[in-house]
């Protein structure tokens, strides 16, 4: 009989995991647990958001990529590491049970939410697919409220945008959003443009810290040029449904708060019995969970040691350090399954790049600082290359290029009309089980 694998996760660390094992374990039974049958590219949600790209051009079709895997249409809510049970819950809403031999754990990341009065019910994100698709048409939909609206009060309210964190994910959200609003409020006869107003608030005393104080700066001039209001060493208070608190005191009117800042490790990390960092699960260099070596954590939702850093540091949560991760997880997987011996985690960071929208961004590729259209360049190679999908690469080229010749053509689709937005409906962080919970509702299957 073959042994059963199962991946929890089909990002960038579990659908690797997943391919590499296809193809040294060819006769063990892998299954894949994830609700979405797609691999998300995360850094290009912003573009997304900004109608830049097709929701389907953010993405890479798992069935394509895998062969023999079976795709599991749901979400892992809580695993019985003794009994190697995983517990699902399907996309039809019905529970049911994974036993496995080989547990490898890929949950990612979910935005990360603060005890701040009306952030859950009207704080909006951009971390999954929904959220942008989401976030586009609602932005788009204050526009043209404002374009028909008498109220000059409620104009300018509903042309002002806030984006509290000042990170790479806040800074090319609100970056992407604001051309993409500035562009679009030309078309509509009874708006000026000049209304239009984004906001980013950062309680650091600059933006993306780990790019250095020099591309931070460049950042920030480039935001400021194109009228981007920048609030460092500010926080966010309180926001309710038409306006934005900042700790310095001002309340911003607005029916637009998204939040960007940071994120946390997957809930299903913190409902195990096995030791947590931080929220993240606790692994060896190996990438094996402590007295469970049949068990593996990888990507945002794993606190990994980072041998290049040395000191006791873990690797960041970032899709390079995840995708990366993958095929040492595979291949240690497989090595306990012919009894050799497996190997660490070692990787040294290469740089981040930053999209900042149009011939703009920020980059640090090898710890060389970059600036405008050569960093631009240097950012859409790395996302293509990043991808290593033929069609998806085709399809975010041509949007590119499309986009280059023809200009904005952000629509607002409107079936997600219905939704409310919040954090939680879209990133389902109140699903979780304990693991005594976790156990009843096992046997109870």
């Amino acid at each position: 009989m073959s042994e059963r694998i199962v991946v929890v996760g089909g990002g960038f660390a579990g659908s690797g995991v997943a391919r590499r094992v296809e193809r040294f374990a060819p006769d063990a039974d892998i299954r894949l647990v994830c609700p979405d049958d797609y691999m998300l590219y995360l850094p290009l949600l912003p573009q997304v958001a900004a109608g830049l790209l097709p929701a389907p051009a953010a993405v890479v079709s798992l069935s394509r990529r895998l062969r023999r895997t079976v795709l599991v249409p749901g979400r892992a809510t809580g695993i019985d590491l003794d009994a190697r049970r995983v517990l699902v819950r399907s996309i039809t809403g019905n529970p049911e049970v994974l036993g496995y031999d080989r547990l490898v754990l890929a949950p990612g990341s979910v935005t990360k939410v603060m005890d701040i009065p009306g952030l859950r019910e009207y704080g909006r994100g951009c971390k999954t697919l929904a959220e942008a698709a989401y976030l586009r048409d609602h932005v788009l939909g204050q526009l043209e409220v404002a374009n028909t609206s008498d109220d000059p009060d409620e104009r300018a309210q509903r042309c002002r945008f806030v984006v509290v964190g000042g990170g790479y994910a806040g800074v090319e959200t609100a970056a992407n959003l604001q051309l993409m609003t500035t562009a679009l409020a030309r078309r509509f006869p009874r708006l000026d443009p000049g209304l239009v107003q984004w906001h980013v608030v950062q309680h650091h005393d600059g933006l993306m810290p780990g790019l250095g104080d020099r591309l931070g700066e460049d950042t920030r001039r480039v935001l400021e040029s194109r009228g981007i209001h920048v609030d460092l060493e500010t926080s966010l208070t309180a926001v309710d449904d038409g306006s934005a608190t900042l700790s310095d005191g001002r309340r911003l009117p607005t029916q637009t708060l998204i939040w960007t800042a940071g994120v946390s490790p997957s809930p299903l990390m913190s409902h195990l019995d096995a030791a947590t960092d931080h929220g993240r699960l606790v692994v060896e260099a190996d990438l094996s969970v402590p007295g469970h070596p049949e068990v593996l954590a990888i990507g945002d939702a794993a606190a990994v040691p980072d041998l290049a850093t040395g000191g006791g540091a873990v690797c960041p949560p970032t899709a390079q350090h995840a995708s990366r991760q993958a095929p040492v997880a595979a291949d240690n997987v497989v090595a306990g399954l012919t009894g050799q011996p497996t190997r660490p985690y070692r990787h040294r960071d290469l740089g981040m790049v930053v999209d900042l929208g149009g011939t703009d961004a920020v980059a640090k590729p090898f710890g060389v600082d970059l600036t405008g259209t050569v960093a631009a360049g240097v950012t859409r190679a790395y996302h293509l290359w990043a991808m290593r999908a033929p069609a998806a690469m085709a399809r975010v080229a041509s949007a590119w290029t499309l986009g280059a010749l023809h200009g904005t053509s952000a629509v607002r689709l409107g079936f997600l009309t219905g939704a409310s937005g919040r954090l939680a409906e879209f990133e389902h962080t109140d699903d979780y089980l304990d693991p005594e919970a976790t156990r009843a509702a096992i046997a109870a299957v």
